[in-house]
């Protein structure tokens, strides 16, 4: 029988996943239009922002996760952490070249990591057990798109090549993360069962990276280890993402196109999770794969109006989704009570070798990409299709390691 969670978790899980996930569509997606409109950064210029912020978050969830286990509580993090992320939000409104948005992204990110990355999740992981954990995931997993047609929806108002714009979205996006830490504080309820550790903040630092925590949980680091395979092809593209739409393809109503596919694959990705908690992983693992991997190869060939959307659609569907199972399946896999110590090796991941090697790639690919000359005499890059065909092979990749990681599990379940 599945444990209930109650309105609150479900309201609260609703506000803060929604709005952290807004802030890091912000970051992930608009930070590098941002710097490439404003700066006319380069490729390289973007890679270094998304591997600096990659690392940063790794290091901060590492240690913050770490120590919310030590102090037995979430909630405080998670409030306090979405009032200051805010404010380093609108802190970029005031920004003037890349070097400094690339040190306070860093700042940002820093505080982000904090609030969502290590005490959220955590708190989800907390709160979930067996029997829900695939709703759970569902659910947290389409945060992200929704997220993204709410920036996509809002942004629609604003000329992105005027700096103006700019300070007014940090100035709202920042004002609104701040409000939601305030909220809250009076929302968010820790897990009745959460303590706080008896071992020593180093002791507690150190225990998902010793060699004896890697062999008593062997399945949790090989599924993050093809968690890591999974986020490095969705790092080669989401860098570029929008100016491929935007610049590329030629499409400034971009929106327009991609808001259909985000309804509709979040809808698929609300769903999803049950598929996880009745088939379990492997099962689970295989449409994700068809459909994300679909997706390259209409993006890749086409470049017309509807295989473009129907590229986006089995895109964003596949990597939500996967995101939903891989989270899933970790968050079943970490030991009862340790929840903030496992988020380092999560984010590491989830965030750290993607966000190091896939935008590494994409620089690679895009190094001859064509040049444009702006209305200023500034020059500018356009990404092309060879991100997709990277991402594509990076896939392809995965889909061996994990038909290796089944038959291993196979192996040692006949074993037993």
């Amino acid at each position: 029988m599945q444990t209930r969670l109650g309105k609150r978790f479900w309201t609260a899980m609703l506000v803060f996943g929604l709005m952290g996930q807004i802030a890091w569509v912000v970051e992930n997606m608009y930070f590098n239009v941002f710097i490439y409109k404003m700066f006319h950064a380069t490729a390289a210029d973007i890679s270094s922002m998304v591997m600096a912020s990659a690392v940063v978050a790794a290091l901060t969830t590492i240690i913050m996760g770490a120590v919310s286990d030590k102090v037995g509580r979430r909630k405080a993090f998670m409030s306090v952490g979405y009032i200051i992320w805010g404010l380093s939000i609108i802190s970029f409104a005031y920004i003037k070249n890349v070097v400094l948005t690339i040190v306070m992204d860093c700042v940002m990110t820093f505080f982000g990591s904090t609030a969502n990355d290590a005490a959220y999740n955590a708190w989800l992981t907390d709160r979930g057990d067996e029997t829900n954990r695939g709703k759970i995931e569902g659910f947290n997993s389409m945060m992200p798109l929704v997220s993204i047609l709410v920036v996509f929806g809002g942004f629609m108002g604003f000329d992105l090549d005027e700096h103006s714009s700019w300070t007014a979205i940090y100035y709202i996006i920042g004002a609104a993360t701040a409000v939601i830490g305030i909220i809250g504080w009076f929302l968010i309820e820790d897990a009745p069962d959460l303590k706080k550790s008896s071992q020593s903040i180093g002791e507690v630092l150190s225990y998902s990276f010793r060699p004896s925590t890697v062999k008593s949980n062997r399945q949790l680091y090989i599924v993050l280890a093809a968690f890591a395979v999974f986020g490095i092809s969705i790092q080669v593209f989401m860098p570029y993402l929008i100016i491929y739409y935007e610049k590329t393809l030629n499409m400034p109503d971009y929106v327009l196109i991609m808001a259909p596919a985000i309804i509709l694959a979040a809808v698929v990705t609300a769903f999803y999770g049950r598929v996880y908690d009745r088939k379990g992983f492997f099962f689970s693992i295989v449409p994700v794969m068809v459909m994300l991997m679909g997706g390259y190869v209409l993006l890749f060939f086409f470049t017309g109006t509807a295989p473009v959307f129907i590229g986006s659609l089995l895109m964003m569907s596949g990597y939500l989704t996967g995101m939903s199972v891989f989270g899933a399946k970790i968050r079943d896999l970490i030991p009862e009570n340790r929840a903030g110590q496992f988020q380092g090796v999560r984010i590491i991941g989830q965030v750290f070798i993607p966000g190091l090697i896939g935008p590494f790639i994409g620089s690679a690919v895009l190094r001859n990409a064509e040049v444009i000359t702006n209305s200023d005499g500034t020059t500018s890059f356009l990404p092309n299709r060879s991100i997709w065909l990277a991402a594509f092979i990076v896939a392809v990749i995965l889909c061996l390691v994990m038909e290796i990681i089944r038959r291993i599990t196979e192996q040692r379940k006949a074993q037993a």
